[in-house]
């Protein structure tokens, strides 16, 4: 096994198997499950893993442990790919304690049956293990009501922090971000807070200000690298995000079911390029995940939408878009839209009550509509929204 730091161990598990997290977002690299061992008077694990995976995790615990017993599990996160292997565990270990907060406890009943065992700890509150002590901030809503965060005051700090600082992608041999090459992890750290932690970017903050000033060596997130390098990089970046800030880019989404839509957004995108926007993707919504162009929403500054009116209503994909933006709370973005009809205009207006009702982002320019098949008059139309765009991004 993995020592992170001074008798810590990584003894986490990759699953390479599963095609969706959740059910709902890919996972063309995998995804780890981090669980954490601290090998001090007494025993501490941090988190589990999913049930899946218990007998290569007891391998792992064994390979530190030998035969000697956990005193304390610290679950930060109830979320059944970091608790699922609890109850069997508690087989192995049975005279272990569980360490949460109420609302950890809770859940723990729901899903288990689990109600003994149980060491509730309070925001700010220690436990010693001995030679060391943890320390529990409570961080509701990161991205679960119980989500806390345990702080280990060894030789070096470390900070176990549950889901918040992850991302996708399994571990290929290497644990921490010294140790391998980092560069696919930045874009799947973003795709992931767009994806699951992205609707809660106020509680974020608050957790940010509640860790501010504490000395931190380590980060150990439940999913993805353990952070030392770039330890600085990651909390900036989930500063960022939780606060939207944005790059001043354009994301491009439509539908398209006979390719006359398309034409109008390639058509936009050729005029803001030409304005000066270097920063461009678009996105075809039936074709494209919209895990990742949630991912470049979050990015980016700039969105222009556009999509046929389909069984007199909005192109089903671009409605299921919209509706994953607006339930993320997304903040601080500009927008512009366009769209099509045969004989009965809906997808323009459609899109509209999106914005106005649910989303509430800066409408920039007059939105484009086209009957049937592409006109010279459309062409410019659509021409000019790309430049409205550009030059609101450029301006800032």
């Amino acid at each position: 096994m993995i020592e992170i730091a001074n008798n810590v161990y990584y003894v986490g598990v990759n699953d390479r198997n599963k095609n969706l997290f959740e059910g709902l977002w890919p996972l063309p690299y995998g995804v780890s499950y981090n669980s954490y061992l601290i090998d001090d008077e007494k025993v501490c694990l941090i988190d589990t893993v999913e049930v899946d995976f218990f007998v290569q995790f007891i391998e792992n615990l064994r390979a530190v442990l030998g035969d000697r017993q956990i005193d304390y599990l610290v679950i930060n996160h109830m979320e059944p790919d970091h608790s699922g292997a609890l109850a069997l565990l508690r087989k192995y270990y049975p005279g272990i304690k569980v360490i949460g907060n109420k609302k950890t406890f809770d859940l723990m009943s729901g899903f288990y049956g689990i109600n003994d065992g149980t060491i509730e700890m309070k925001n700010g509150e220690t436990l010693s293990l001995g030679k060391h002590d943890l320390q529990f901030f409570m961080t509701p809503m990161v991205h679960w009501p119980e989500t806390m965060m345990t702080l280990y005051k060894g030789t070096e700090s470390v900070l176990f922090t549950g889901d918040a600082f992850g991302c996708f992608g399994a571990l290929n041999g290497g644990f921490i971000d010294k140790d391998i090459d980092t560069d696919w992890c930045w874009l799947e750290m973003i795709r992931y807070y767009s994806n699951i932690v992205g609707k809660y970017g106020v509680p974020v903050q608050n957790a940010l200000k509640k860790l501010a000033g504490v000395p931190v060596d380590y980060i150990c997130p439940t999913h993805g690298p353990v952070w030392n390098k770039y330890v600085d990089k990651v909390i900036g970046m989930y500063d960022r995000m939780s606060k939207y800030e944005t790059a001043p880019g354009l994301v491009i989404c439509y539908g398209t079911m006979y390719g006359n839509t398309e034409r109008m957004a390639e058509h936009i995108a050729r005029s803001a390029s030409m304005a000066g926007v270097k920063n461009i993707g678009m996105f075809n919504v039936s074709k494209t995940h919209h895990s990742y162009i949630l991912q470049d929403i979050f990015r980016f500054r700039g969105l222009i939408v556009g999509a046929p009116t389909y069984n007199s209503g909005l192109y089903h994909e671009m409605d299921v878009l919209l509706s994953e933006v607006a339930n993320r709370d997304i903040k601080n973005h500009l927008i512009g839209w366009f769209g099509s009809y045969s004989w009965a205009s809906k997808a323009v207006t459609a899109i509209g009550e999106w914005n106005e009702k649910r989303m509430h982002f800066e409408q920039v320019g007059k939105p484009v509509e086209m009957k049937q098949a592409l006109t010279d008059e459309t062409k410019r139309e659509c021409q000019r929204l790309g430049r409205e765009m550009a030059a609101r991004l450029l301006t800032e």
